[in-house]
């Protein structure tokens, strides 16, 4: 079993910022990505669509072998997470945005947010909230369109900077000095985020906390490859294949998939 693939699942292309943190922390693992990009964004959708989507997505994933998922999306996991381990028997690691460190590292008591409105409003978020930020201003901004925008390959356009301009200026205007990026895709509009915020914002995400956690689990349940042979890795959409490619590059086997 040790030599089964990680399944990886998003509501599209932005978890292959979690699967590159993956592949770094953990070389010699088998993975293979499951792109639902045909029902993105899963952030405006309801909690029992959500629900419905991830088991779709796990099923398939584990008629493949999978020997752990990783639910690649923080829309999923704060609206899924509890159900779909309670109804499947492997360890499934959930994503969540970084609300913890950026509450305990600000000095300006005030913090931002970037998520999907499914993951804003739900209630694993406001848990989360409630329990690290307690005594801190946690200013929430909606990415609306920004998603889409990304599963298009419109990540340099123009009407991608203006949104990102007029969604960050209520972040600018709360006097924050963390930007929690609450969603897979947006770690790929990091550069404009950078060009756009004073250097004195720190901007982080969750993906290099699932690695480890990931790799935490693996080791808890003797589920780590102890192969040191090239990996197998896999990549399937139901959406535009050029778009995830112009993400990961080519080196990599990406198919088309009808889920």
């Amino acid at each position: 079993m040790n030599k089964q693939p990680i399944g990886i699942f998003d509501s599209g292309v932005g978890g292959t910022s979690i699967w590159k943190e993956l592949n770094l922390l953990l070389p010699h693992e088998n993975t293979m990505y499951l792109a639902d990009s045909k029902n993105a964004p899963y952030g405006e959708k309801s909690k029992e669509e959500i629900i419905s989507l991830s088991k779709k997505n796990i099923d398939l994933l584990l008629n493949k072998n999978c020997k752990l998922i990783v639910v690649a999306c923080n829309t999923a996991t704060t609206n899924a997470i509890k159900i779909l381990r309670e109804t499947y028997p492997i360890p499934i690691i959930g994503i969540e945005p970084a609300i913890k460190p950026a509450a305990l590292n600000t000095k300006t008591k005030t913090i931002g947010i970037l998520a999907t409105k499914g993951t804003l409003s739900s209630e694993l978020f406001h848990k989360t909230t409630d329990l690290f930020a307690n005594g801190i201003k946690v200013v929430e901004q909606v990415g609306e369109g920004l998603v889409g925008l990304i599963e298009n390959g419109n990540i340099y356009s123009e009407e991608m900077s203006s949104l990102l301009k007029l969604y960050m200026k209520p972040i600018l205007d709360a006097n924050v000095d963390y930007l929690v990026l609450g969603c897979t895709h947006y770690p790929y509009l990091l550069p404009q985020l950078l060009e756009i915020l004073p250097k004195h914002i720190k901007i982080i995400d969750s993906g290099e906390a699932v690695a480890r956690q990931t790799q935490a689990v693996l080791k808890q349940h003797q589920l780590l490859n102890q192969s040191i042979s090239k990996p197998q890795i896999e990549f399937y959409s139901n959406g535009r294949l050029d778009v995830l490619k112009s993400l990961i590059g080519n080196q990599y086997k990406i198919e088309y998939l009808d889920f």
